[in-house]
């Protein structure tokens, strides 16, 4: 290897660890609100907190505005998908990228710390800053796909991305540490140390992420000499609506609703329910938590890795979902105890997680680099979009029922339609396992009968 692709190859590694560590960042920012749920609610509801009163009579009222925010976050997240999406195909993604952190740690710095600090308590406030927050947020990961399936091919896309898409349960798990450690000092703190981070990091991705081999320019010193080039150029946007017809993103858009779904309801309330339902101390619930992003990360990394060496990545999405099912039911009837609640919330991670992060990275890099494109049409950002916009309306709507589903029938009943909303996931995507399936066993058909016609020199061109 020349001195020319070694700097290319140093390239790759610095996008990928660059972007490890911005998405982790912005993930810890959203991360912070569910782990300070109880303080916050203490602190509504408290009436020496402001001179005019509690900001709600009641924790009942104060948990359904916690659930109406992550409602709207959400429905905003979602809508910002679909436009950011489409965005990171038509302009540059890192600079698009790194607004967004920046205004999203912005926003969060003034909700969490800026309230606090100067005993500023008002819901259109904080429903202002935090739905705000859901759309500068949503730059985030249909960016973040197009850099990184950019940089890598079909055949380590899925060991590359599936250990790359751990970013959000390291930044989950980062963001409940620092919240166990500071909480109990005031809750504006976490917001500060992550939001700090968020946008310094964010300055640093504008300035030095190349966002894909066509913009980066290769630099060889020759004495005085410099050499430069720029890599294949870009191809044109497919656009939104025909994206929607690749092949296989209507299904997996739909299987992701429901999934997404189950994994944010985890996501926002699985430290309340800790410690509301449970009965732990928060810095305790915020650290048991934790397990669940562990499973995640584990199963990323080892079904990425596996789907580079099988024909079809469905087929492993397909059946950790089925097995999703059997560790929502031990954990729904788990016994109080510390450690069989962290070894059962790693087995939910586990087979949640791990189909999550699959659909949301390898799935929709391979859609948005489908073969029918064939380098002719950008789509990468627009499909993750797409993808990952559908999957947050049914977060969306999680949000908004899972404290209505608590306040009128318990905790069971929420784990119960977890249960239902994975088998539906899993259904949604029969087709495309089908449909695979067929295509798989033609290309077998067609190779035995091009070996049994090929002593007669006789060769199969066209399918």
């Amino acid at each position: 290897m020349n001195k020319l692709n070694l700097i290319f190859a140093k390239r790759i590694d610095e996008t990928h660890y660059r972007r490890e560590y911005l998405d982790s960042k912005r993930t810890l920012a959203r991360k912070t609100l569910s782990t300070v749920k109880p303080s916050l609610i203490n602190v509504w509801t408290d009436n020496s907190s402001s001179p005019n009163g509690p900001l709600f009579e009641s924790k009942q009222s104060a948990t359904e505005f916690l659930g109406a925010l992550d409602t709207g976050f959400m429905i905003t997240y979602s809508i910002g998908l679909y436009i950011c999406g489409t965005l990171g195909d038509h302009y540059n993604p890192r600079r698009i990228l790194a607004l967004g952190m920046a205004l999203s740690a912005i926003s969060v710095f003034t909700f969490g710390f800026v309230t606090e600090t100067l005993h500023v308590y008002s819901a259109p406030l904080y429903a202002i800053l935090w739905i705000s927050n859901g759309f500068f947020q949503s730059v985030g990961w249909p960016l973040v796909v197009c850099i990184m399936g950019s940089w890598f091919g079909k055949t380590a896309r899925g060991t590359v991305i599936g250990a790359w898409s751990t970013n959000a349960s390291v930044g989950n798990i980062l963001a409940t540490l620092i919240a166990s450690w500071t909480v109990n000092i005031g809750y504006q703190w976490p917001f500060l140390i992550i939001c700090s981070a968020l946008f310094g990091y964010s300055i640093l991705i504008f300035f030095h992420l190349p966002s894909a081999p066509w913009e980066v320019e290769m630099e060889e010193e020759n004495g005085k000499e410099k050499i430069s080039r720029e890599d294949n150029e870009r191809p044109p946007p497919l656009g939104f609506f025909r994206a929607w017809l690749l092949p296989g993103v209507i299904a997996f858009a739909i299987s992701y609703l429901c999934l997404k779904l189950v994994n944010d309801g985890f996501f926002f309330w699985l430290p309340f329910y800790l410690h509301n339902g449970l009965n732990w101390q928060e810095s305790t619930a915020d650290g048991l938590a934790a397990w669940y992003d562990v499973g995640g990360i584990i199963s990323s990394i080892i079904a990425g890795a596996l789907s580079d060496r099988m024909k079809s990545r469905t087929i492993i999405i397909f059946v950790m979902l089925l097995l999703s099912t059997v560790s929502l039911l031990a954990y729904a009837h788990s016994p109080v105890s510390y450690y069989w609640n962290a070894f059962i919330l790693l087995i939910v991670g586990f087979f949640i997680g791990g189909p999550l992060n699959m659909i949301a990275g390898c799935i929709t890099s391979d859609l948005g680099k489908s073969e029918v494109l064939r380098g002719n049409a950008e789509a990468l950002s627009t499909v993750t979009g797409i993808i990952d916009g559908t999957g947050s309306v049914g977060s969306a709507i999680g949000q908004w029922l899972i404290p209505l589903v608590r306040n009128w029938l318990g905790w069971d009943a929420i784990f119960y339609g977890f249960m239902i909303m994975v088998v539906l996931s899993a259904f949604c995507i029969s087709p495309v396992l089908w449909r695979e399936w067929k295509e798989n066993k033609h290309e077998k058909v067609s190779q035995k009968t091009g070996d049994k016609e090929q002593p007669n020199g006789h060769e199969l061109n066209n399918c």
